[in-house]
């Protein structure tokens, strides 16, 4: 669960960091209205800023290596922080699929019937400048969607779009950029 703190708080880091970080995987007409999501020092997830439109976007994680923001429908929220919750007690990557999945399938965990898109921007960033050298890929979510039900081919398509986890309540449409652009 996510708490609220005051971007001038002393529990997170670089609040107005996290912010440009977080939105810079917004598209434009999404970034200004977006709820924003950061890291306490503590590591747990904290809103940094409520929003008033349909977006969450959320910082990149300070403890790993690699930069990645992202930002999605407020409809995928449930399921993203049921993700980091999972993350925090140790679940690795195919146990917090599986365990989603199966809260999916439940009802204990909702899902939007509907697609639902996420921003995901990876690179570099620039802590003097705050910009990213980086690229966005696409995920849109349609639950239970296959390669059958959308035409797309169920393995990677660099430059195109594919559809991973088919037949599953997490199945997602992956747009990738080529490699160099």
């Amino acid at each position: 669960m996510s708490a609220s703190w005051s971007c001038a708080s002393s529990q997170v880091a670089n609040p107005e960091e996290q912010i440009a970080q977080a939105l810079a995987a917004a598209p434009e007409d999404k970034s200004e209205g977006a709820r924003v999501l950061g890291y306490a020092r503590d590591g747990s997830v904290v809103e940094l800023r409520p929003g008033s439109n349909d977006f969450v976007c959320l910082a990149s994680n300070p403890a790993n290596e690699r930069f990645s923001s992202s930002c999605y429908h407020a409809s995928l929220e449930p399921y993203f922080a049921r993700g980091r919750e999972l993350d925090a007690e140790g679940a690795d990557r195919n146990d917090r699929y599986r365990i989603r999945y199966e809260e999916m399938e439940a009802g204990t965990l909702p899902m939007p019937v509907m697609s639902a898109t996420q921003y995901i921007l990876d690179g570099t960033w620039d802590s003097e400048t705050r910009t990213a050298t980086a690229t966005v890929r696409w995920v849109i979510y349609v639950p239970n969607a296959t390669g059958e039900s959308t035409g797309l081919s169920e393995r990677p398509q660099e430059g195109g779009p594919w559809i991973m986890f088919p037949g599953t309540p997490g199945a997602h449409i992956m747009i990738t950029p080529p490699r160099g652009g």
